[in-house]
């Protein structure tokens, strides 16, 4: 197959859940497929060289589009206007479309794959067959915000629910292949048909992220992209609810805040027991210079990559509810579970004093993520529906 993808960013550097997501996929996809890649750049700060020369292996044709301020903003008053998501409105511009519609006729693609419903607009129309990644539940993931928001942006963030909720919905009859990243994302969508979309899991690179000897220097980890608001919250309820619990017991207990683009509250947080580290050249050093790792996730959706990363490093994991659900690690024995701050705490203590417990489970969860998720098997499931689809057209 000659697949084109689209992209709302550029899938590098790999600091981002769905760049993360479209390079494997991409890197997959490309060992059996020629792939036309289209990506979408909205930060001027990304590198589109050190970006070609990554994706060069995996693609026959690199384009990247910029958008810029100007253009965003009359997305946004485009898209609040005609009742469309306001993701949609930042990601769509006549001008792009127009370069994407060239690309496209250039190259006569047999599929096309968007990321994200916010590249929806420029190919559900086409008369091609089509695939997209909704990858989360985008409208309970806002909903989920509006729910902690302050009573100023909470309506702001019911209104992109509802039409978030709306947009899911409608585009769904649009696109030959569905596909969503768990089961519980896949449950709350917004169709009756459901059931047809496609579970597609991320997986974990093990040869990458694979178990370090190295001198602990924090007793705890929290990873990922800080200026993410569900990142931003778990820093906040970690910091001011569970580990004040932590220190009435442990008051020496560090914890280490490793992940690019810290928000001015994660930054906040910084103490002498609370190092915020900002972007890392190589994330597996916050993993291997820590004890355990912890996930208090309270909003968001879809699968948590820093968990796969942490437990394929054999780190004893800790998370919520939420988090598990999409991840499916089996409590008390591949992973712990905390419900609130009270549990979290308690956790934290037991896994910082009680060795083997700590070895026993970080044991398990290693074996659990080699056992399941594999970025390889995970995207032939795509690849197979793909060619059914083509298939089955005249």
């Amino acid at each position: 197959m000659k697949i084109f993808v689209l992209l709302p960013r550029i899938p590098y550097p790999l600091e981002k859940g769905d760049k993360l997501r479209a390079f494997n996929q991409i890197k997959q996809l490309a060992k059996h497929n020629e792939i036309i890649l289209c990506a979408l750049n909205d930060d001027p700060k990304v590198s589109e060289q050190d970006a070609f020369h990554a994706l060069q292996p995996y693609c026959q044709s690199i384009n990247f589009i910029r958008i810029t301020k100007p253009q965003i903003l009359l997305g946004l008053i485009r898209a609040f206007f005609k009742g469309l998501p306001l993701q949609c409105g930042y990601f769509y511009n006549r001008k792009a479309a127009k370069k994407i519609d060239a690309l496209i006729a250039k190259h006569k693609p047999d599929m096309l794959f968007g990321q994200l419903l916010r590249v929806a607009e420029y190919i559900r129309y086409k008369n091609l067959p089509k695939a997209i990644d909704y990858q989360d539940i985008f409208s309970y993931g806002m909903k989920r915000r509006a729910d902690i928001a302050s009573c100023v942006t909470r309506p702001i963030y019911n209104m992109e629910y509802h039409r978030l909720k709306r947009y899911e919905a409608t585009i769904f009859e649009n696109f030959d292949v569905k596909s969503i990243i768990s089961e519980p994302d896949r449950d709350l969508f917004p169709h009756e048909r459901r059931d047809e979309i496609l579970i597609i899991p991320n997986g974990v690179d093990h040869d990458y992220f694979k178990p370090q000897e190295r001198e602990k220097q924090y007793d705890l980890v929290f990873t990922g992209n800080m200026s993410y608001p569900p990142n931003v919250n778990a820093v906040d309820y970690l910091v001011n609810e569970i580990l004040p619990i932590v220190w009435k017991t442990m008051p020496e207990v560090k914890l280490y805040i490793a992940g690019a683009t810290p928000d001015p509250k994660v930054k906040k947080a910084t103490s002498e027991r609370v190092i915020v580290s900002g972007w890392l050249d190589d994330i597996r050093e916050a993993y291997a210079q820590s004890r355990v790792f912890i996930a208090p996730m309270r909003i968001g959706t879809g699968l948590q990559n820093k968990l796969l990363e942490a437990m394929s490093m054999r780190l004893p994991a800790i998370t919520s509810p939420l988090a598990n659900a999409s991840l499916g690690a089996k409590p008390d024995k591949e992973i712990l579970v905390g419900d609130n701050a009270e549990e979290m705490a308690q956790h934290i203590i037991t896994l910082l004093t009680d060795k083997e417990k700590a070895e026993r489970l970080a044991q398990a969860g290693f074996d659990f993520t080699n056992r399941v998720y594999d970025w390889g098997k995970a995207t032939a499931i795509l690849e197979h529906e793909m060619q059914k689809v083509l298939k089955g057209r005249p």
